[in-house]
């Protein structure tokens, strides 16, 4: 899966669970600072990419991630480990 995809794929899910605005979704934009996220927010989002990746996402992975490009960069990186 390309980055350009994932990027897509994150902004969707974004959009789906947290009722945000895809016009406000950059890859530059802070989780938690920006989109208003929670940590609770991040569990979920998580345990939807886990769902849709197929693959156990590290907590240490997630503990670094910051922006949607984080978020991006993590999940290639999995896909990649295939």
């Amino acid at each position: 899966m390309e980055k350009d995809a994932i990027y897509q794929e994150i902004v969707e899910l974004l959009v789906k669970l947290f009722e945000l605005d895809a016009a406000d979704i950059t890859a530059e934009s802070r989780l938690y600072e920006d989109l208003e996220l929670d940590s609770i927010d991040a569990v979920d989002m998580v345990v939807h990419l886990q769902k849709r990746i197929g693959r156990k996402i590290k907590p240490e992975i997630f503990k670094s991630v910051r922006t949607v490009q984080d978020v991006v960069d993590a999940v290639e990186q999995l896909i990649g480990e295939e």
